[in-house]
């Protein structure tokens, strides 16, 4: 999901922060993953990975260096792009994960990851819907508005295979929705009519060249400060 969240390596940020949905004093503004990881191509709307639902972590995978660096690798590929959640598909890897970097309308900023999420059914009569603008990493450009419930829990477990319960409102809400939707094969496209389908694949093609060059100059921003740190 897109968004912007900018700083310096080793800076930390002056604001409620929430790491795996719990409160802690503060957070490097770029995150220590992030420094981690190696920055992967991001998948585009069309390629097979993201149509399909994507394989749970398996028990034995749950601890493992390969899954630790996977999240750090969707960190980096994350900040390079601006974005402010990606899923595991979105780097072309069949697999149910996704990460979070997230602020929300009350200034609080979210950060996390999560393995074989589930997203809580919100009971009709209590749901309320609100529109807002999206985007998407893997169809890049376009924003168009979109109506999605303004509370969201999502279930699943960390790295270390621990249980996790994650509670977004609003925009962080729209953000869990937005990367559980990438798991089971779906984006944000997929909800819109079929005229605003066209409408955002349009907008993607007269705009996905400069995209693509802002997040090349972001890539280069992140070896400096890997290189200064």
């Amino acid at each position: 999901m897109t968004g912007q969240l900018r700083a310096s390596a080793g800076t930390e940020v002056r604001v409620r922060v929430r790491v795996q949905g719990e409160p802690v004093a503060a957070y490097p503004e770029v995150p220590p993953e992030t420094l981690r990881g190696e920055v992967r191509r991001i998948t585009v709307v069309g390629e097979e990975v993201l149509h399909r639902r994507c394989r749970a972590v398996r028990e034995e995978e749950f601890g493992t260096p390969e899954l630790a660096r996977l999240v750090d690798d969707m960190f980096a590929a994350m900040w390079v792009a601006e974005g402010v959640g990606l899923a595991a598909n979105q780097i072309g890897v069949d697999l149910q994960a996704f990460v979070w970097d997230c602020l929300d309308e009350e200034g609080v900023r979210h950060v996390g990851h999560i393995l074989n999420p589930v997203l809580d059914e919100t009971p009709a009569g209590t749901r309320r819907l609100v529109g807002a603008d999206e985007g998407c990493l893997s169809v890049p450009g376009p924003h168009l508005e979109l109506d999605r419930p303004d509370v969201a829990v999502v279930r699943g477990r960390d790295l270390e295979g621990r249980p996790l319960v994650v509670e977004g409102r609003g925009y962080f809400a729209r953000c869990l929705q937005h990367e559980t939707d990438h798991l089971y094969g779906s984006l944000y496209i997929d909800r819109l009519t079929h005229r605003g389908r066209r409408t955002a694949l349009r907008r993607m093609e007269d705009r996905k060249e400069k995209v693509f060059a802002k997040r090349a100059a972001r890539a280069e921003e992140l070896a400096r400060l890997r290189a200064g740190r």
